[in-house]
């Protein structure tokens, strides 16, 4: 009861940062993943009928409490039926159980190696981000009924597959940057939710944890790129480029928070690709105006993260910083080294073209790049593109 006699309400991003708290409970008290889950989620069921007209004193409490009866009389109702025999007899006492061990351990469940990406995607934000199947699958466009299965399919795979095998913090903060990617829709934030659970992340894991620094790196290049996210396309859905952007309507706590961040895993003197990139995208999101960005100094991160990994998309966007730090002839240099075919060759030798004036080869670049986008709003940029220098021609 809090101060007054007044029960406080629990909002929906409190609710469901319960989740997995209760989750870790009824693992530890000896339920399988997959049981405890489905006890939690009938769990949250009944507090949303009861909880608007009787809310709890504690709601973790009051959680716990029902999902582990929930258990217990599945398990029961299982055993009657002969199907396995039951686990556990007794209801352990209530009290607290967490730990940075408990909710990793969570983490990387979801993260099971069994798992496809997708089905990993979905089962973090289902036990580790609260979220309800209806809004994840409206998240991703789906049916409910498809990701429902998605869901069943990975519970039963981690479920079957033991604990023997978990993922690695690796694929965990591979599976956050996949959620955090999808960005936008339906009544989900998918991007803020998956800084809210790198948040999370960064709380849980160890000081002497090696990847700890690469945790933090992660969070900073999502609160980088987050920052911008108000004005990275038009209200049609277009895209907006760097240097058209009104960086005064950019999110400049965002910034500041995501800069703090970095130096901080910087720091540590144990460079990541996660801290890499978000040393990159720091000078960028730090410049006052365009010709204010550091690109000399990107184009030095751009050389840390290629002794990282040394992959054609890193050597395509080295050649961008290359020419705007030396001037397009050095870009092009840069680009000769990354191979036909790269996702957006085309369109970076396309930009560096036409700095050159060589308007007639980058209208036809513009063209190609456009033909090979993989979405709508690419393929309508570059098309666009192609007009504009078409009509430089014709001037």
């Amino acid at each position: 009861m809090t101060e007054g006699g007044a029960r406080r309400s629990i909002d929906d991003v409190e609710l469901r940062s319960l989740v997995p708290q209760v989750i870790r409970v009824l693992v530890r008290r000896g339920a399988d993943f997959a049981s405890a889950e489905d006890a939690v989620q009938e769990a949250l069921v009944r507090a949303l009928r009861t909880w608007p007209t009787s809310p709890p004193d504690e709601p973790r409490a009051w959680l716990v409490t029902v999902a582990w009866r929930v258990h217990l009389d599945t398990v029961r109702a299982e055993r009657a039926r002969g199907d396995r025999e039951e686990r556990v007899e007794i209801e352990p006492p209530p009290g607290e159980v967490s730990g940075s061990d408990d909710s990793l351990r969570l983490h990387f469940l979801c993260a099971h190696p069994d798992l496809t990406p997708s089905s990993a995607v979905a089962l973090t934000l289902r036990a580790v981000g609260g979220l309800t199947t209806r809004q994840i699958a409206e998240a991703y466009l789906v049916p409910e009924a498809t990701m429902a299965q998605r869901i069943s399919r990975a519970k039963r795979t981690v479920a079957e597959a033991g604990l023997e095998r978990l993922g690695d913090l690796r694929t965990v903060m591979r599976v956050l940057y996949l959620v955090f990617n999808e960005g936008y829709s339906g009544d989900v934030d998918l991007a803020a939710e998956a800084i809210r659970l790198t948040r999370q992340l960064t709380e849980v894991v160890g000081d002497d944890d090696d990847q700890r620094p690469e945790v933090h790196g992660l969070l900073a290049l999502m609160l980088l790129h987050h920052a911008r996210r108000a004005t990275r396309t038009r209200v049609d859905g277009s895209i907006v480029p760097l240097a058209e952007q009104d960086r005064a309507r950019w999110d400049h706590d965002l910034i500041a928070e995501g800069v703090v961040v970095l130096q901080a895993a910087l720091g540590r003197d144990r460079l990541g690709e996660d801290q890499a990139q978000a040393a990159i995208a720091a000078p960028h999101a730090d410049a006052t105006a365009v010709g204010g960005n550091a690109w000399v100094q990107i184009v030095e991160w751009y050389d840390e993260l290629l002794a990282i990994t040394d992959t054609p998309i890193v050597r395509l966007n080295r050649a961008v910083a290359v020419g705007q730090a030396d001037g397009p002839d050095a870009g092009l240099a840069a680009l000769a080294g990354v191979p036909e075919g790269t996702a957006r060759r085309a369109a970076v030798a396309a930009h560096l073209h036409e700095r050159r004036g060589e308007f007639g080869l980058a209208a036809r670049l513009y063209v190609q790049a456009a033909q090979e986008a993989t979405n709508a709003a690419e393929r309508d940029h570059q098309t666009r593109q192609a007009a504009r220098v078409n009509q430089l021609l014709r001037e």
